[in-house]
């Protein structure tokens, strides 16, 4: 037996859910909008579902197994499902939000409130 103990792992802990798989998200900041950019390869537009609720946004996808999978020696990128979700700024307009899914990614597009969005102010020096 070694010196040293293993730690367990964070979700082991009691009242920790352990995450389900994740998929990459890139977060773009613009003067009018926020982007969200979801990568998830494989998943078709019908088994992928973006709600908000209480200033916060929900992104999973959901997809039915198959019989028989592939021998895998390495797998990187969830079969079953994935959820994601992101608290929204307080700039974010929620009535204003669209989704495309585009070669496997899908671009969440938020548009900002116009009291966000300041125009700029040239200040003459006296």
């Amino acid at each position: 037996m070694s010196y040293y103990r293993r730690r367990r792992p964070a979700y082991r802990k009691a009242g920790y859910r352990r995450p389900k798989h994740n998929v990459p998200v890139n977060i773009s900041e613009y003067p009018d909008r926020f982007e969200a950019k979801v990568y998830a390869l494989g998943f078709a537009k019908e088994d992928i579902s973006i709600t908000i609720s209480d200033d916060v946004m929900y992104i999973s996808g959901h997809r039915k197994p198959v019989d028989e999978y592939p021998p895998f020696i390495l797998q990187e990128y969830p079969i079953k499902s994935f959820e994601r979700s992101f608290e929204l700024s307080d700039h974010a307009d929620q009535d204003r939000v669209s989704a495309k899914m585009d070669d496997g990614a899908v671009l969440i597009t938020v548009m900002k409130t116009s009291a966000s969005q300041k125009p700029d102010v040239e200040v003459d020096i006296v």
